[in-house]
């Protein structure tokens, strides 16, 4: 009878664990895009072809989500290849010595219904600072292709290239201090 009543137990109190699930990112329904001031008259817009994210989350409103992502510095694409070559150089990314860019999230925090922030450190030319992002939660559906759920999110914000030390003065180079950015990323349960 004892024994009946350990393994009830702990049958029981399995049932109330929480299970984490890890997303498998969804590379074909992602992008990870920028754009910044040029001498103040227009946006010049670029991604990184080549990025990848992961998550983690045990509760369905998602708050307690472990979220990673790195992009590849070489992968920059403005469609201007000799300014992607600028931009991968010494003057600005400086790829060779510093090939991705990476967040870890710190926290993903429910403000209002499907909208987030998300905070974290972000690490660009080997300077990591903290920053805070929004992010809105899309919905689910299930994947027939994956025969499992997806879910999705549309992730912005906004950092100054001066605090990663990323490219010269704006009167020099004509391109402003602040970048924003922005991801939309669909990610399915393994």
């Amino acid at each position: 009878m004892k024994k009946f009543l350990v393994v009830f137990l702990v049958l029981a109190m399995s049932s109330f664990a929480s299970t984490v699930n890890n997303y498998s990112f969804d590379k074909n329904h992602a992008r990870l895009s920028f754009s910044v001031m040029h001498f103040g008259i227009s946006h010049v817009e670029g991604i990184f072809k080549s990025f990848t994210a992961t998550m983690n989350s045990s509760k369905e409103d998602f708050t307690d989500a472990d979220i990673e992502m790195n992009a590849d510095v070489n992968s920059i694409n403005t469609e201007v290849e000799m300014r992607d070559k600028d931009l991968r150089g010494e003057n600005w990314f400086n790829a060779d010595k510093y090939p991705t860019i990476n967040f870890k999230s710190t926290s993903f925090k429910k403000t209002a219904g499907g909208n987030y922030e998300l905070a974290g450190n972000f690490t660009m030319c080997g300077v990591t600072n903290p920053i805070v992002f929004n992010a809105v939660y899309n919905g689910k559906a299930e994947n027939p292709f994956y025969k499992t759920t997806s879910v999705g999110f549309t992730i912005t914000g906004k950092l100054n290239r001066t605090d990663y030390k990323l490219g010269g003065a704006p009167m020099a180079t004509g391109v402003g201090d602040e970048i924003e950015l922005k991801s939309n990323v669909e990610f399915y349960v393994k």
